[in-house]
């Protein structure tokens, strides 16, 4: 994360602007200023008021103003973002804005100072805090493996932003949270970036059992312990790899001593090759993200244990390598779960709900949790039914989707509820065994939700998101310039902070 900027907060009288650095402020549609902003930009508020005319710039929503070196101000740099209709503003809007204002920094500025203002006056400290999430966010990016650059990209050695607020105190409690939530989101995106050849399945389970130092108890399972749990339909998965797969069980305990834990489950295939069932070339080395909500929920956990979330949580991913040789799974194959159930193998290529269905019966027979939640870059069906707007939301419980949608909406990160219904069953009926695991073409999304949901032991409410949309290769934002997005951190983190941290 070679972006990284040191964040601090200033009251504004103290806010130090570097004659080298930037300043970014922001306005609303009527180009008004907070007091403390228009004070600070006084000398160049004629300067300003003639490049807004001649740029057409009117303070919509997102738009900015760039001026170089303003005259009367002693800085290399004004940005200013407009904020549209600033009475109206809630959380996400200025996470988006911390976002807007960052990607104005040029990478080799050392130093800015932003101040957050509207025309009403300072920003709330949570609307402060939001306001430097954004930044962070956008501030990130994977080039570590980059070993020659072109003098303009390459980021100064020393990047700081001074968040200039009215209660300093009041900021910095309210961004601490934030700084944890970030902290989860970066972890999972730098999981998703690293190429298959440095993150196969132990490595990533190394790297999970890091979260150690955040409090979090880590258990590894290796393949005999796997073996002895008969997680057959995890273990077919990887057969084929020279990596060996594993399970990794994160837990935080923040909660009541006795309370059930949430339960949250990852994909994690390291790379997917389709196996014997192998993918088309094309675009085959974007499968080194198919482990993103393996990711997520490493992110999530990293999360709730920096911030001490009042919870009890457990998350628990399956890792594995999906590769054609010799002794890989081959369709036609029949596999007995853990749950006892049998699956025909008709495409190994449909290999992550074969990973979840013993990675869930596992945890919800051991955690008997309150509810269970998978994330998984599960099927092509997904974008073509939602492209990369949304993530296809499955659940047997109305309460936990609703509560979904609703985290979604407030963090931007949104879930669209898909049908589940006995009709789907029969596609995935075997004539040899309990259940295939693929159902054709028409449907696959929900077909593969359907073969997910008979591994939901004990009618424990339960939610699938099939996150191929937006788990890699994304639709980036204002807050994500990153291939991978570290999507669904920031949602199941409110779901958690809105829902089951109340006592």
């Amino acid at each position: 994360m070679s972006d990284a900027v040191t964040l601090g907060f200033a009251a504004f009288t103290q806010a130090k602007i570097d004659p080298a650095g930037v300043l970014l402020v922001f306005c609303d549609e009527a180009l008004k200023f907070g007091p403390a902003t228009a004070k600070a930009i006084a000398p160049a508020a004629a300067l300003v008021a003639r490049a807004a005319k001649a740029e057409r710039f009117t303070g919509k929503n997102g738009s900015t103003l760039d001026l170089i070196v303003p005259e009367g101000l002693r800085v290399a740099r004004l940005v200013v973002v407009g904020a549209g209709k600033a009475a109206t503003l809630k959380g996400q809007d200025f996470v988006k804005l911390g976002g807007i204002a960052m990607g104005k920094l040029p990478v080799r500025v050392e130093q800015a100072a932003v101040f957050a203002e509207l025309p009403g006056g300072a920003l709330k400290a949570d609307g402060a805090a939001d306001l430097a999430l954004g930044m962070v966010l956008r501030a990130y990016a994977f080039d570590r493996y980059k070993t020659k650059r072109k003098d303009e990209e390459t980021p100064a050695k020393k990047r700081s932003v001074t968040v200039a607020v009215g209660d300093v105190a009041a900021a910095r409690r309210s961004y601490a949270e934030r700084e944890a939530i970030a902290g989860g989101v970066v972890l999972a995106r730098d999981l998703v970036n690293e190429p298959a050849n440095v993150l196969y399945p132990e490595e990533f389970a190394r790297r999970a059992a890091a979260l150690k130092k955040a409090g979090v108890a880590i258990e590894v399972l290796d393949l005999r312990a796997m073996k002895k749990l008969r997680m057959n339909a995890l273990l077919g998965v990887g057969q084929g790899s020279a990596h060996e797969s594993r399970v990794v069980v994160m837990r935080w305990n923040g909660g009541k001593k006795n309370d059930a834990p949430l339960a949250f489950i990852g994909k994690g295939v390291c790379f997917d090759t389709g196996g014997i069932s192998i993918k088309p070339a094309a675009s085959m080395e974007d499968m080194k993200g198919d482990m993103a909500g393996a990711a997520c929920v490493t992110g999530l956990m990293q999360a709730l244990a920096t911030r001490k979330a009042r919870v009890n949580a457990v998350g628990v991913i399956g890792l594995v390598e999906n590769m054609p040789d010799g002794k890989a799974q081959r369709p036609g194959d029949i596999v007995t779960s853990m749950s006892g159930q049998t699956i025909e193998i008709i495409n190994t290529d449909a290999e992550g709900r074969l990973v979840l269905a013993d990675v869930m019966w596992y945890a919800a027979k051991r955690f008997k949790p309150k509810f269970m939640i998978d994330l998984a870059t599960l099927t092509g069906a997904i974008i073509v039914a939602l492209g990369h707007e949304y993530a296809g939301m499955f659940a047997n419980d109305d309460r936990l989707a609703e509560r979904l949608a609703k985290a979604g909406e407030a963090t931007g990160e949104k879930v669209w509820r898909m049908p589940l219904a006995p009709e789907y069953d029969k596609l995935i009926d075997s004539k040899f065994a309990d259940v295939k695991n693929t159902g054709g073409r028409m449907g696959g999304a929900i077909t593969a939700a359907q073969f997910i949901q008979r591994f939901v032991a004990e009618k424990t409410p339960w939610a699938h998101l099939d996150i191929a949309g937006t788990g890699f290769d994304s639709r980036q934002s204002d807050i994500n310039k990153s291939w991978g997005s570290g999507w669904g951190v920031r949602l199941l983190d409110r779901l958690v902070a809105d829902y089951y941290e109340r006592w």
